[in-house]
């Protein structure tokens, strides 16, 4: 069985990280991830956010306050931790612009490099702690995914691809997308959020069985 999962996401999106983990999981469990063609979608968390990003503990402190803020990025280490997945928030000193980082997945993407981009942008940033609004960090991954400097030259000037960026941010608008990630399995179904891994399993299960014609277990 061959499936399109589209997913709305960020890059600076916790939640995001921990779905993408997850999903990747059921489909080795069921032995789909070579059938399955990943499609990154963008939404900017933070559309209006500086070019050149603000200082993380201010941006959290205004959003969450400091004492939440700690309570969530320790909420979010633990959840990592327990599935093999790390995250080092007292790393991250900036919370970035992040449309740069859309046109870089969007542009990877045409070459079907998107899932390679999307991880490397992931990881460069709760990983790492690395700034991935930072134009010197943005080349070093858009080389990993395999766009040479020419490439990603034209695609951060390319508006066509900016203009696809923004329609799609307006069609996730007028789906009312209110949260990410959001995932969209084969045009058909909807999933919202960072599902459990076994949750995963028993949809794609179904939805296999659906399509080879057996009776739902």
């Amino acid at each position: 069985m061959s499936l399109t999962i589209s997913v709305f996401s960020d890059v600076i999106c916790p939640w995001c990280f921990l779905g993408k983990h997850r999903l990747e999981r059921a489909l080795d469990a069921l032995d789909l991830r070579s059938s399955t063609t990943l499609e990154w979608l963008p939404f900017e968390l933070n559309p209006d956010m500086p070019a050149e990003g603000l200082p993380r503990a201010t941006y959290r402190a205004r959003k969450f306050g400091p004492e939440r803020s700690a309570a969530l990025d320790a909420q979010m280490t633990e959840l990592g931790r327990a599935e093999g997945l790390t995250f080092a928030f007292e790393r991250l000193q900036v919370t970035p612009n992040t449309r740069d980082a859309h046109r870089l997945i969007a542009a990877a993407q045409d070459r079907g490099r998107g899932d390679a981009a999307v991880d490397g942008l992931f990881r460069a940033y709760f990983q790492a702690g690395e700034d991935v609004g930072d134009p010197a960090v943005l080349r070093r991954l858009a080389d990993a995914a395999g766009l040479d400097g020419a490439a990603w030259a034209q695609a951060r000037t390319d508006g066509g691809l900016d203009a696809r960026i923004t329609a799609l941010e307006a069609q996730a608008a007028q789906m009312q997308i209110g949260g990410v990630p959001f995932f969209i399995v084969d045009r058909r179904w909807a999933v919202s959020g960072a599902q459990d891994t076994e949750a995963w399993i028993a949809a794609l299960r179904a939805r296999r069985d659906e399509a080879s014609g057996m009776p739902a277990a």
